[in-house]
């Protein structure tokens, strides 16, 4: 019998693809103390894009690790942001801080790859980035270096492509001396 949960895989045909991809960075057991003991609970840290310029990070609790990676996702899917790619890489330099973190962008020629790790590559890769370098200092938390990451691709302004007029041209060849 299937699984009457809601979840956005249940309405796809075999073979059809969901509309955004999700990938988990990490998840963490976090604990709190109280009377009895402790209390274990799960934290999710989710990417999700359409690698064709949206994409989100969310992070999110629950007492079991499915539960929080489905609160995750939701929550990544509702701050997601849109950003303007220019062609297979961003348009210019950009760099964020978010806590200790501190994620530095740079566009690459085509065919070089993704040079990132961690959190950074799978917020680049969920966005459609395809090729792009970059840096990460200070903290190696993937939760900061993410949302650095998201920042660094927020603040990317939008460049002007030159626009070319077609116009009915005059050949003239000038003449040799």
């Amino acid at each position: 019998m299937r699984d009457s949960r809601n979840t956005d895989k249940k309405n796809l045909e075999f073979g059809e693809k969901p509309e955004f991809e999700e990938k988990v960075v990490s998840i963490d057991r976090v604990t709190r103390v109280v009377k009895g003991g402790r209390r274990l609970r799960f934290r999710a840290t989710v990417v999700v894009g359409n690698k064709n310029g949206k994409v989100g990070v969310g992070v999110d609790k629950g007492n079991e690790v499915m539960t929080a990676v489905q609160k995750a996702v939701a929550r990544a899917k509702r701050d997601m942001i849109e950003l303007n790619l220019s062609g297979t890489t961003i348009a210019h330099e950009v760099s964020a801080r978010k806590g200790g973190a501190y994620v530095f962008l740079k566009p690459a020629s085509e065919g070089t790859g993704v040079i990132a790790g961690g959190a950074v590559r799978a917020v680049l890769e969920a966005a459609g980035v395809h090729d792009i370098l970059s840096k990460m200092i200070g903290s190696n938390s993937k939760i900061n270096n993410a949302y650095a990451t998201i920042l660094a691709l927020k603040s990317l302004k939008e460049v002007a492509v030159p626009k070319t007029v077609v116009t009915d041209k005059v050949v003239v060849e000038k003449e040799a001396k």
